[in-house]
């Protein structure tokens, strides 16, 4: 792979990343309103929270993908 195409490869995946962190922005925000409300459907925010965990599981994996861990 050539440079101009690993750039542009790196570019769309900070855009995949930028929409990810996001989405579990978004996801904490609403699992928070939930709990405030006190008589949330705890099952509910069971489910958000394991959405939000596979979130943060492609998130790091773009991470990685981004910026690979270089033994020193």
């Amino acid at each position: 792979m050539n440079k101009s195409a690993r750039m542009e490869q790196v570019e769309v995946l900070r855009v995949k990343l930028s929409v990810l962190k996001t989405e579990h922005r978004d996801l904490d925000e609403a699992i928070r309103a939930l709990e405030d409300q006190g008589s949330a459907d705890m099952l509910t925010i069971r489910r958000l929270k394991k959405q939000k965990l596979v979130l943060k599981d492609k998130i790091s994996q773009i991470e990685d993908r981004i910026l690979p861990d270089i033994i020193a």
